[in-house]
């Protein structure tokens, strides 16, 4: 009888009880079944990690921003949940009303995007018309001033309800519609994503502390098409980590457009994605991905931001869509708090975003989000070879086999958009 002796070396690594295989062979036909211990393992690991974070019970004590946690709707869900990270919700204000004279989506009523889920039975990616193309233009210039002002809110001691609210009332004073409003049951008019929250965070009334970073998204209906952009800002000074992801978060995206083109495979963004990212030494999120946008907030094409996707289709002349990577310092893996909206990393590192909505022309692509010559300058120096003129709308850029020139009528006229020719 042959003696057993062969360890499993992950069993080991794991400091668990030796399992003893009796060679290679036994080895390879209980691996299937065996690597589950590993598994499990694995998450006891995880959860033992960040139990210091936990609330483990409701408490009559338990009180954040003045309100205990057992008589507030939106805190109590997460009595015993365990965090991933040190960031913690609290209470949120009520649900902001509009004008009834303003044009609304069809969910803003009852929350439930029925004509999203019409366009999902018929297959293609809309070419939009030069009038549709006009009124996103328009949405989307409105989009851009409503987050430069939002950027302009932010520093230490500011809430983001605060913000949340000075959005919402910009936006509706321009007779626009803030998109995210009952999107799905959302509560809020922009999503505020802090530290190693991913995207979709719900503003809420903590207090920003110098040294974090905060993704603002917004995203406006107006004149019937929706406009959509986002950027990651500093809170006051921040660690020299942080820094380096949101730089490389804008890189993931600037790198990203000035490929975009007629004929371009929707599943090579997340080549370009994945390739920028692991030269910063990040991560990118797989469960979120870019999106057609239009008359209607989410609709075809897909745009995944990871390498080897299964996107389907070509870029073509008129099409509309946002790409957004979410980009981690850590692991890509994601979970979602028990409000069911906000997206956080897995092992509490942070995360950062840039987004742009873009059209397709017969020759390149164009932001139709990009910087105007009053929006303020990114709270970082982008590096060098990825910034073209900071993305504002100076006369337009064109970019002529990788260089770049400025309209020379830059300063006499402020056009919709930023034009990338390829």
């Amino acid at each position: 009888m042959t003696e057993s002796t062969m360890s499993c070396p992950t069993c080991i690594k794991l400091d668990l009880p030796q399992a003893i295989f009796c060679g290679q062979e036994c080895f390879r036909e209980s691996w299937a079944k065996h690597k589950k211990v590993h598994k499990a393992a694995e998450r006891a690991l995880a959860v033992s990690a960040a139990a210091d974070h936990a609330v483990s019970a409701i408490k009559d004590d338990e009180v954040t921003g003045g309100v205990p946690w057992r008589t507030d709707e939106h805190m109590r869900v997460f009595c015993g949940y365990i965090f991933s990270g040190p960031l913690r919700p609290w209470p949120i204000s009520p649900r902001r009303q509009v004008p009834t004279h303003i044009e609304r989506p069809d969910y803003a009523e009852k929350g439930i995007p029925l004509s999203e889920e019409m366009a999902r039975q018929k297959p293609g990616i809309e070419i939009k018309t030069e009038e549709q193309i006009q009124r996103l233009r328009e949405s989307c210039r409105l989009g851009r001033e409503a987050l430069d002002y939002a950027h302009s809110l932010i520093r230490p001691g500011v809430t983001c309800d605060e913000i949340d609210e000075k959005v919402h009332w910009f936006i509706v004073s321009r007779d626009g519609y803030p998109s995210p409003l009952n999107y799905m049951h959302f509560k809020k008019s922009c999503c505020t994503s802090v530290n190693e929250v991913i995207c979709h965070g719900v503003p809420d009334t903590r207090p920003l502390e110098e040294g974090d970073i905060v993704n603002v998204d917004i995203t406006v209906f107006y004149k019937g098409m929706h406009g959509d952009l986002n950027e990651t800002y500093f809170v006051g000074k921040v660690d020299k980590d942080s820094h380096k992801l949101v730089r490389g978060a804008y890189a993931c995206l600037m790198d990203a457009i000035r490929l975009c083109k007629p004929g371009m495979m929707y599943r090579e963004v997340g080549n370009v994605i994945q390739r920028t990212a692991a030269r910063y030494g990040l991560q990118v999120v797989r469960s979120y991905c870019g999106h057609g946008i239009g008359n209607l907030f989410h609709t075809a094409p897909n745009v995944p931001h990871y390498a080897k996707n299964k996107a389907v289709g070509l870029m073509k002349p008129g099409h509309t869509f946002t790409i957004e990577p979410m980009i981690n310092m850590g692991t890509w893996k994601d979970r979602t708090w028990p409000d069911d909206w906000t997206a956080v990393t897995v092992d509490g590192k942070r995360s950062a975003q840039f987004e742009h909505t873009l059209l397709i022309t017969e020759t390149g692509v164009q932001i139709l989000t990009a910087r105007l010559p009053t929006s303020p300058p990114h709270d970082f120096t982008p590096d060098e070879g990825v910034d073209i003129l900071g993305d504002r709308i100076e006369g337009g850029v064109e970019m002529n086999g990788g260089s770049c020139q400025g309209n020379s009528q830059a300063n006499n006229r402020q056009p919709d958009a930023w034009d990338l020719d390829t």
